[in-house]
């Protein structure tokens, strides 16, 4: 790794450095979103979108809450002017929503660019020109004046073209691109130059939109020249101050966050990042984050799933299984001290009934996404413990195991999906539970008991033992201790009934019940059994045939 000394910083610290931003611990409300996936993100696919891609796509965005969208550079390409004009021409903007179109600092391209937007009630256009140390000498080659000549002749042009289509409500943006690797004053500059041509109003405000087109510092180094720009732009109150972060070092959600603490007051990015090299700041993790603090983010993303596929389809590209808030693993727990630390954490807040979340490990309700608790949270693999299964079996099968019936359990999972070298789905882990513990009647099965109440109960009893049928009476301190004597008297069975618990798998008055019961065998071995009927006495007969069953199957 030597080749690291041909690299230097390109990043400059503004000349005014107070970080007031960094005494604030949270952002409090929702920025102004504008998503780029139409553009910055279509740009950087594989297989860009097709028209009808598009207009999908758009109508979701305006379904998830997005009141700016930028759909791309209509004078530069046949596709995007045709998007704009189908957008325009059959009416599918939205009054609340503003689409965002982007243009260089040329003439021609400009006047086409308002020549595409005929029609349309208002829109943002977007001027931009590279201001870098690097742009400016290797591909412009120009000096600074040079360069800010550029972006007065584009705002220039946009005034007039402005006055020449006074029927529509224009908002002008101007991004210095490439800003990161812009001296901090050149960059304060250029802007305020383009600001001093528009002369923005309180009814006529001006977007400036600093992007981080190449992530280059650490995310406090971006934030305190955004706070330097806002300290010092002409007409402050009345400029709505952008970022455009992109994710090069890994730290775009980390910069937009920080930024909008320094103050900015809108964000332009893409739903999971798409974008060009790294992608562009992760709209869906940004806006989430607020939401997991207790700010409204102003967008929906109650079903994430559903996100997620469109996204997919449109863009043929694909969400990580770990992707923050939306991966189909993010809410996953396959070691058991977590699951067994969640189950513990949801059965604390039904048992108190708490509305504030504080469930450990999981930083949302996964239910606020649209993702479910039964089939998304507990995992069962090699790695899972007593807990987990326990919970997964209670949550989507109504098993409460006891106790000490769980680390049993859970070890038999663990050691089937152990050999298996696989994940087990609940429905495996069900099957397997109700085949090894649940109303097992071979070789013993009791057929039929009766009971009477004489000093004590008295159990009469019909078996079945290897196909052969016998009865038996017997007393006992209560039912099922009668049935346990009677049933010893027929198969010389060797044991002491350690634990019996019950409940009942459903509400309502046809509910089945379901019994627990633990033997132990002189040797010191337990074996556990369950049954299930509709009547509590059977169910517990049951658990108890079960539970000797799989003791002779051991004993064999």
């Amino acid at each position: 790794m030597k080749n690291y000394e041909k690299y230097k910083i390109g990043y400059y610290m503004p000349p005014v450095n107070e970080m007031r931003w960094a005494k604030k611990d949270h952002i409090d409300k929702a920025p102004i979103w504008c998503s780029v996936d139409l553009r910055d993100g279509n740009q950087a696919l594989i297989v860009p979108m097709s028209l009808e891609e598009k207009l999908e796509f758009f109508q979701f965005l305006v379904k998830l809450g997005f009141k700016q969208i930028e759909i791309g550079f209509p004078a530069a390409s046949e596709t995007e002017y045709e998007f704009l004009r189908t957008l325009i021409e059959k009416d599918m903007i939205p009054d609340d929503v503003v689409v965002q179109v982007l243009t260089q600092s040329r003439e021609h391209i400009i006047k086409k660019t308002f020549e595409a937007l005929k029609g349309i009630k208002k829109a943002i256009v977007h001027l931009y020109n590279s201001t870098s140390v690097a742009q400016r000498e290797q591909v412009f080659r120009k000096s600074k004046e040079e360069i800010i000549e550029i972006a007065e002749f584009g705002a220039n042009m946009f005034n007039k073209y402005k006055a020449a289509h006074p029927e529509t409500e224009y908002t002008f943006q101007y991004s210095p691109e490439s800003f990161t690797g812009t001296e901090p004053e050149f960059a304060l500059e250029i802007c305020n130059r383009v600001i001093d041509i528009w002369k923005p109003t309180a009814d006529n405000k001006v977007i400036i939109n600093l992007p981080a087109t190449v992530s280059m510092s650490m995310p406090h180094v971006y934030a305190s020249q955004i706070e330097y720009m806002c300290d010092n732009l002409h007409c402050r109150e009345n400029v709505i101050v952008s970022l455009h972060p992109h994710n090069d070092r890994g730290t775009g959600v980390a910069d937009a966050e920080m930024g909008l603490l320094a103050g900015a007051d809108r964000i332009e990015g893409t739903l999971f990042g798409n974008g060009e090299r790294t992608g562009n700041v992760d709209i869906v993790t940004l806006a989430m984050n607020m939401f997991s603090q207790g700010v409204d983010p102003q967008l929906d993303f109650s079903d994430m799933p559903s996100v997620v596929d469109l996204y997919e389809k449109v863009t043929r590209m694909k969400v990580g299984y770990r992707q923050p808030y939306s991966g189909k693993l993010v809410f996953a727990a396959f070691s058991g001290s977590h699951q067994d630390a969640i189950a513990k954490g949801m059965h604390y807040r039904e048992e108190r009934g708490e509305i504030t979340w504080t469930v450990p490990y999981l930083p949302i309700d996964p239910a606020d996404v649209g993702r479910v608790y039964e089939t998304d949270v507990i995992r069962i693999n090699s790695q899972s413990g007593k807990g987990g299964v326990a919970a997964l079996l209670e949550q989507n099968f109504g098993y409460k195991l006891p106790d000490q019936m769980r680390e049993e359990v859970g070890y038999l999972m663990k050691h089937i999906s152990d050999e298996g070298h696989k994940e087990l789905s609940p429905e495996e882990v069900h099957t397997i539970f109700e085949k090894e513990y649940v109303n097992f009647f071979q070789p013993i099965d009791i057929t039929k008991a009766t009971f009477k109440q004489v000093n004590g109960i008295s159990a009469k009893i019909q078996v079945c033992i290897d196909g052969d049928h016998f009865e038996s009476n017997a007393k006992g301190n209560g039912r099922l201790d009668a049935v346990s004597n009677a049933l010893k008297q027929c198969d010389n069975l060797d044991y002491n009934i350690i634990t019996y618990t019950e409940h009942a798998m459903e509400h309502g008055s046809d509910s089945r019940a379901c019994s627990y019961v633990a033997i132990e065998t002189p040797e010191g071995k337990t074996f556990w059994g369950v049954g299930i009927h509709p009547d509590i006495i059977s169910s517990s007969i049951n658990a108890l045939v079960s539970a000797i069953n799989r003791m002779k199957a051991a004993q064999n």
